[in-house]
């Protein structure tokens, strides 16, 4: 089994999945995590443990992180702080309409990466004109969506929680109101709105449990038989499981889903109507072995109705006549069956 371990380039930032190697990190410690611009100190946050599937393609710890690694991750992060500053300043020199959301840097080939959002598309050559005069390095922009900046901004949803697209989140699903209305949540833009001013990306969690409880429950204003009477839907309660239904002798009955099922309830239908048969109707002489009779009557005892059709029912035998091809066809295919 291959062992796994979880770091994170930031704190309370997302996680990041890495193969540990030779090397056996406990949680807190520093290591260098390989990336396309070079090993980069990253913390633990989940030491390494044997995982029982097979996960491959991770990237293999390059080593702990000693005091020269520390140095230079030290400096870089003073480099982005004070990259952002700049960054930020110059926006407001310019007057774009543009928000600094981050700052990527890449102390081997001293380039800068500067991330925003804005509205709209915004004409910032003469920014980065600036931006590399004012950092003495190459500095490239890049826009970010609202949900992308706050995937790397980070922070706190209204469930109390890390956000899910900073910590776990790795790619954004399609989030549509329709969804809120299915799941009886209020339409306000505050309620089911996230941080990105977008909607929250954990609509899309339930929405399958959803929309399988309403395609096997009744309608709301439909009919259903419950356990203490007919009556109509007047409400879905998801979370538990249960219907709540209009009783037409008064009052309310929430039941749960299966006894409004009409799968359900036609499934006990037919197999209680099997089991509700009484033992004393059964065959009093059991079941018949029709291996042994077939063995001990042989082929004349067992000829079947074709052969008794010639005989009343006194045992005489009929002299009505024989329908064309009667008893000469059945000679003829017994003379064939003995040959």
């Amino acid at each position: 089994m291959p062992m796994m371990c979880a770091v994170s380039f930031s704190r309370r930032g997302r996680l990041y999945y890495a193969d540990p190697g030779p090397y056996s990190p406990r949680v807190g410690d520093r290591v260098l995590v390989p990336t396309d611009e070079g090993p980069e100190v990253a913390t633990c946050v989940w030491a390494p443990q044997w995982v029982s599937e097979d996960v491959g393609g991770l990237p293999v710890l390059a080593g702990l992180a000693d005091d020269d690694d520390l140095r230079r991750d030290d400096a870089a992060r003073r480099r982005r702080a004070q990259a952002r500053v700049a960054a930020r300043r110059l926006v407001r020199e310019h007057g774009l309409p543009m928000k600094v959301v981050g700052v990527d840097v890449v102390p081997d080939s001293n380039a800068f990466t500067v991330y925003f959002t804005a509205e709209n598309r915004v004409d910032f050559r003469a920014l980065v004109r600036d931006l590399n005069r004012t950092l003495s390095a190459r500095v490239q922009l890049r826009q970010l969506s609202a949900r992308d900046s706050a995937k790397l901004q980070g922070g706190i949803g209204s469930c109390g929680r890390d956000l899910c697209c900073s910590t776990f989140l790795t790619d954004f699903e399609p989030v549509s109101v329709r969804m809120a209305k299915d799941q009886n949540l209020s339409l306000n833009p505050m309620r089911i709105s996230g941080a990105c001013g977008r909607l929250m990306c954990c609509l899309r969690y339930e929405h399958p449990l959803y929309e399988e409880f309403t395609a096997a429950v009744p309608a709301v204003g439909a009919r259903a038989s419950t356990p203490d009477g007919d009556g109509r839907v007047v409400a879905h309660d998801v979370p538990r499981q249960q219907v709540t239904v209009a009783l037409d002798g008064g009052g309310r009955h929430a039941c749960s889903r299966a006894d409004v099922c009409g799968s359900r309830k036609a499934y006990e239908a037919t197999h209680a109507a099997g089991l509700a048969r009484p033992a004393d109707t059964a065959d009093p002489t059991g079941p018949t072995d029709t291996a042994d009779t077939a063995e001990t009557a042989g082929p004349a005892e067992t000829a079947g109705p074709a052969e008794t059709a010639g005989l009343t029912p006194d045992g005489g035998e009929d002299k009505s006549p024989d329908p064309p091809g009667g008893r000469s066809h059945r000679r003829r295919s017994r003379r064939r069956t003995e040959h």
